[in-house]
């Protein structure tokens, strides 16, 4: 092992034994340790955030098996490589087993046309294919290469997870075994949590520790809270404004103030915040939140967003947070109706679908007097002649009368609401 590798590196695992996390997916009794186990390997896609495992599980794949083992990193190849190592793949004094597992990271960074280089060498058994994404296959790799494979969904390490890799990493040779270091368990558990879910991080802020810390008198390196922390690149939410998670996020944000879980959105507003979004996107979503979720329970929702977003591409960052925190709260903790979002969605259907009528000939322009003779705006009765400024006429085109879009539920502000007698 050379000691100019990374720890992470190093700490990579061999066999799948060594392998830490992934219960789900990868316990005895699950198919992907079995398939492993009995190096009868389909293609797969290995799914999941930076950290979580799925380079060091391709490692393992790669010393398990007696497959030929080829890795390819998406940002750097390109149609040339793939068609390289399907050469050597097909080459039997290169690959006298003919078998030969195609190793692909990033695979969600080749275009359309090289993962269409791939297909027909996967389809017809040449490569197994390894491909590793931090984002959702099923949007980001060829449809027909997913129909070929299996995906299996990786999660972050739990901070048990990494803990435990720490504390190998301390204690092998490979690692930082041969170092004599003081730690506390307190403070790899902070090393953990700081983390967030990514054990490269991890071990790239505790090898930095070590590395960075003078012995003591007493012959030993001791890392204190503090050395750890400054050690450890702060904690970042697992978040690409582009990706997936950017989605789930904004996902998360808008179900919360919906839910009238103010904590939940303060919280996902702060991981936008922190991933570096766009915080008039963020105004604009409460903007929407208040329209579609509050609503005719509050009108004054829709006003205090709207206010918001001024205020907010007004005053600009860091203290657009503020602004943005108090809307999304505000929003959170009103009451809710959905019934003019029920009602325009209703309304829209029915215009592309149905044949919904003419406008009735009293409630139509009539800007001249050869339009008022064909009859237009005939008959209209003005509200403000009648008491309470409210009279019976008909709107709705004969067609559709009787229809219901707006059906008024128990939250609705009744406040200044015309009734009619």
């Amino acid at each position: 092992m050379n000691a100019n590798e990374p720890l992470a590196y190093r700490m990579s695992p061999k066999t799948l034994d060594d392998y830490v996390g992934q219960e789900d997916i990868l316990g005895k009794d699950k198919i992907l340790y079995r398939t492993i186990k009995a190096d009868r390997l389909s293609s797969i896609i290995l799914w999941g955030p930076p950290g979580c495992g799925k380079t060091s599980l391709a490692r393992v794949i790669s010393n398990t098996t007696k497959y030929k083992f080829t890795k390819l990193n998406a940002v750097t190849a390109g149609v040339g490589d793939i068609k390289n190592a399907i050469e050597e793949a097909k080459n039997p004094f290169l690959n006298p087993s003919g078998r030969c597992i195609l190793f692909i990271d990033e695979i969600h960074r080749f275009n359309k046309l090289q993962q269409d280089a791939l297909l027909p060498f996967v389809e017809n058994g040449t490569v197994i294919l390894i491909g590793a994404t931090t984002e959702n296959p099923y949007f980001e790799v060829n449809k027909a290469l997913i129909s070929r494979s299996m995906v299996f969904h990786l999660q972050p390490l739990t901070v048990e997870n990494i803990y435990t890799i720490l504390k190998r990493s301390l204690e092998k040779p490979e690692g930082l075994g041969e170092y004599k270091i003081k730690i506390s368990d307190e403070t790899l558990k902070k090393i953990a949590e700081t983390a967030n879910g990514d054990v490269r991080t991890a071990l790239n802020g505790l090898e930095v520790a070590v590395l960075t810390t003078n012995i003591g008198s007493d012959g030993y390196i001791t890392i204190t809270d503090e050395i750890a922390k400054e050690s450890v690149q702060s904690r970042k939410a697992i978040f690409d404004k582009k990706g997936d998670s950017h989605y789930d996020n904004i996902s998360a944000f808008i179900k919360s103030m919906r839910g009238s879980d103010p904590d939940a959105a303060v919280f996902y507003l702060a991981r936008a915040l922190n991933g570096g979004e766009d915080p008039m996107f963020l105004a604009r979503r409460i903007v929407i939140a208040a329209s579609e979720d509050v609503g005719m329970a509050n009108p004054n929702a829709l006003i205090l967003a709207t206010n918001a977003m001024e205020a907010v591409h007004m005053v600009g960052m860091p203290e657009a947070r503020i602004i943005l925190a108090e809307a999304a709260v505000y929003v959170a903790r009103c009451k809710k109706s959905n019934a003019t979002y029920l009602g325009i969605n209703k309304a829209i259907e029915d215009v592309n679908n149905k044949e919904t009528g003419e406008i009735p000939m009293h409630i139509r322009n009539a800007p001249i007097e050869k339009m008022r003779e064909l009859g237009y705006n005939e008959g209209y009765k003005y509200p403000h002649d009648y008491p309470g400024h409210w009279v019976e006429q008909q709107y709705l085109p004969d067609k559709m009368l009787g229809t219901k879009y707006y059906n008024p539920d128990e939250n609705e502000d009744r406040s200044n609401i015309q009734e009619k007698e």
